[in-house]
């Protein structure tokens, strides 16, 4: 998920020296001048889903670790000065390669670059991995819901590959809202591959369920996910209750207006924020808000 509202400082320039190497940066492909705190990674795959939505595949250095869940600044050289954004890691921790998934902004001073790349062309990874949507931010539950609109879905697609949520969690629910319904194709995609993935296929058969819903056009099911929560349309369809805080747990990620709502929700409900440090009821990724 790129954010709009994460400011980045700007790295002083970059000055010259000899054999190649500049002061406090490393030399990335063709020469480029890069800050040490990224690498320069290569674009492994690129998928355009709509006019508005992509999904691409970095190469993940050895020694880059995190936890599924987690966002990364990613970015591009731009005048000789690296332009980074956070994203949502896509992938989960196990995975050689690194997955995203990136609205197109055609005025964005990021994505209007970011959405031309292609095989073998270089992206600028950060070093320092971290976020609120990751399991240790949460209390042992027994229903685990996965609360996402557009590309906020990005970080539940790391986490409904992680193992551990299986171990964790008796059933896990991913819900994606979008505008249009060619935006649920990422989530649908998603899923089929998670039920047949060969190291979490089997307990995601038998555990999760996706729950999409379309605001803007005619579709099997419509309305804002805090719609159908406060209808209760979407316990009644899942087979669930409204939330509890004795045994359900709950991850946000979306638009500001989208978390702001669902935190309302959850806290009317008795769910307690959690953290890495405390963990809770419910979290949601804070480096998307302002």
């Amino acid at each position: 998920m790129v954010s709009p509202h994460c400011g980045v400082r700007e790295p002083r320039r970059p000055r010259p020296g000899s054999h190649g190497q500049i002061e406090g940066y490393a030399v990335g492909f063709e020469g480029t001048a890069l800050p040490k705190s990224v690498t320069e990674e290569t674009v492994v795959s690129v998928r355009h889903y709509t006019d508005r939505l992509f999904a691409f595949r970095l190469t993940r250095p050895a020694t880059f670790r995190f936890r599924s869940g987690e966002f990364i600044m990613l970015g591009l050289m731009v005048e000789g000065k690296p332009l980074l954004r956070a994203y949502s890691i896509a992938s989960p921790s196990w995975d050689e390669g690194l997955d995203f998934y990136s609205i197109k902004v055609s005025d964005g001073p990021l994505t209007s670059r970011l959405q031309s790349i292609g095989v073998d062309d270089g992206v600028l990874l950060g070093k320092k991995p971290t976020g609120t949507l990751v399991l240790d931010a949460l209390k042992p539950g027994k229903t685990l819901y996965f609360l996402s609109t557009g590309t906020g879905i990005a970080p539940f697609a790391s986490l409904v590959r992680e193992p551990e949520v299986y171990e964790r969690f008796d059933r896990v629910i991913l819900t994606h809202t979008c505008r249009h319904v060619a935006d649920l194709a990422y989530g649908q995609d998603l899923t089929a591959a998670v039920m047949d993935d060969p190291l979490v296929g089997e307990e995601a058969r038998e555990k999760l369920t996706y729950y999409p819903s379309i605001t803007r056009e005619p579709y099997a099911r419509e309305g804002r996910i805090t719609h159908l929560i406060d209808s209760g349309q979407m316990f009644e369809e899942l087979g669930t209750t409204p939330f509890d805080p004795a045994h359900d747990r709950v991850m946000i990620c979306g638009s500001m207006d989208m978390l702001k709502d669902c935190c309302e929700r959850a806290e009317a409900a008795g769910l307690e924020e959690g953290s890495n440090a405390r963990p809770g009821d419910y979290v949601y990724e804070k480096a998307f808000v302002s």
